[in-house]
């Protein structure tokens, strides 16, 4: 079955441009040319266009140009386990986003607090209290999101419980957004006494990723479509 550009473009609702741009990055097979110099589609390109746009939504096209070579080669499994690894690890940032909004619950947060009596804590004690390394630490420092003042004699970092405090919301709202600008635009608005925008930023994360494991799964169905068009091609 022969099929236009334009028909193909239309029912996934993008340009023709945007089918040449898929066919140049070689995610699609290339389009068989008519003398006039028309690109001819086929079934199986059709199965490509509908698994890609598909699978934008949910895994991003760095993820689709990564499997849609994979899947022209027969890789079959291998691009299957590599959807899975990242939907393992969506599942691993839903358990983060979760823990993460039960430590900011108020009572919580002062409750850790509570058990550290100790005035001033080195790097190395805060990498052990928060369970962040200290390369992670000097990190967040270089990206202005805290700010420890230096022991004047040794020059050494010192932080205080309200650095801790601070330094806890960085790593419980990164570990929902994964993105340094989200989490400083949290810190820009909060302070010591107020968790609910941190809090709100974490909810906003878990309905996103809500959305996001029906978006992989649809990914998946015309992933599997894909292949079972291609096995049969193949038998």
């Amino acid at each position: 079955m022969e099929l236009k550009p334009i028909d193909i473009a239309r029912k996934l609702d993008v340009g023709t441009s945007a089918l040449r741009h898929y066919e140049e990055w070689g995610i699609v097979p290339k389009a068989v040319r008519k003398p006039n110099g028309y690109r001819v589609y086929t079934e199986e390109h059709e199965a490509y266009f509908l698994c890609i746009r598909a699978m934008y939504h949910g895994f991003g096209m760095t993820t689709v140009r990564k499997i849609m070579p994979m899947i022209q080669k027969n890789n079959f499994t291998e691009a299957l386990w590599e959807v899975n690894a990242i939907q393992a690890d969506l599942f691993l940032r839903k358990q983060q986003a979760t823990q993460a909004l039960d430590i900011l619950k108020p009572e919580n947060m002062q409750r850790f607090l509570d058990k550290r009596n100790k005035e001033w804590y080195s790097i190395g004690e805060v990498e052990k209290e928060i369970e962040v390394p200290a390369s992670t630490l000097r990190h967040w420092e270089k990206e202005e999101l805290i700010k420890p003042i230096r022991d004047p004699e040794s020059g050494y970092r010192m932080y205080n419980h309200e650095d801790i405090h601070r330094l806890l919301i960085i790593k419980t709202v990164q570990s929902s957004v994964y993105l340094l600008d989200s989490v400083r635009e949290v810190l820009e608005k909060i302070n010591q006494h107020s968790l609910s925008e941190a809090r709100k930023i974490t909810m906003d994360s878990l309905a996103y990723m809500d959305y996001q494991i029906e978006q992989q799964l649809r990914g998946a169905h015309f992933l599997y479509k894909l292949i079972e068009l291609l096995k049969e091609k193949v038998n």
